[in-house]
Formats: structure tokens, C-alpha cells, sequence
């Protein structure tokens, strides 16, 4: 999800901005157990948005556990989240079933 996400900020930068009024909101409103977690997206924010997005989309152990709580998230409409959804399960039954 966070590929499609990346591509429709690439696609129109003025989300990014978008992302970071998000993170601003959560840094004051979220419990502290997930501080941590937005710190370090506020420094790859300030890193710049080809960093930011680029380490969104890795594949590494760290870069999924930054996932559960990324402030990116809500670029995606509702519809292009359940299209993006309902995608993803029909790839996954397919794949399941020819294995």
C-alpha cells in the first residue's frame, strides 16, 4: 500500500506536505509509545521528500515496524484504499491457490 501511496506524492508533492501536517497533529495527540516511532519520521521528513519516501517504500525489518504508525498513511482515499484492498486479496488467493 505504501508504494501506491509514494507514487500519488510523486505524482503531486503538495501531499507531502499534507503527510507532515498529519505528523505534527499525531506528535501532540498520540500516546508515547509511538513517539519514537514519529520522531524518527519527523527526521526523515526533514531529511527531505525523497528520503522520506524512499525509505517508505524499503524492504527491511525496521522500515515495516515504522509502517504500523506512518503518517503517510492517510493520503489514499477510502476508495483507493478498498480498490487497493480488494487487489491485494485477489493476488494473494491466486497466489495461495497455485501453490
Amino acid at each position: 500500500m505504501h508504494r501506491l501511496v509514494v507514487e500519488k506524492i510523486r505524482a503531486n508533492p503538495e501531499l507531502f506536505d499534507r503527510a507532515r501536517r498529519t505528523l505534527a497533529r499525531w506528535r501532540i495527540i498520540v500516546h508515547s509509545a509511538s513517539q519514537p516511532y514519529l520522531i524518527e519520521w519527523e527526521k526523515l521528513m526533514d531529511a527531505g521528500m525523497d528520503v522520506c519516501l524512499a525509505f517508505a517504500v524499503e524492504e527491511s525489518e525496521h522500515a515495516t515496524a515504522m509502517r504500523q504508525s506512518t503518517p503517510i498513511c492517510g493520503i489514499l482515499t477510502n476508495q483507493e484504499r478498498l480498490a487497493f484492498l480488494k487487489a491485494w486479496k485477489k493476488d494473494f488467493e491466486a497466489r495461495r491457490n497455485n501453490s
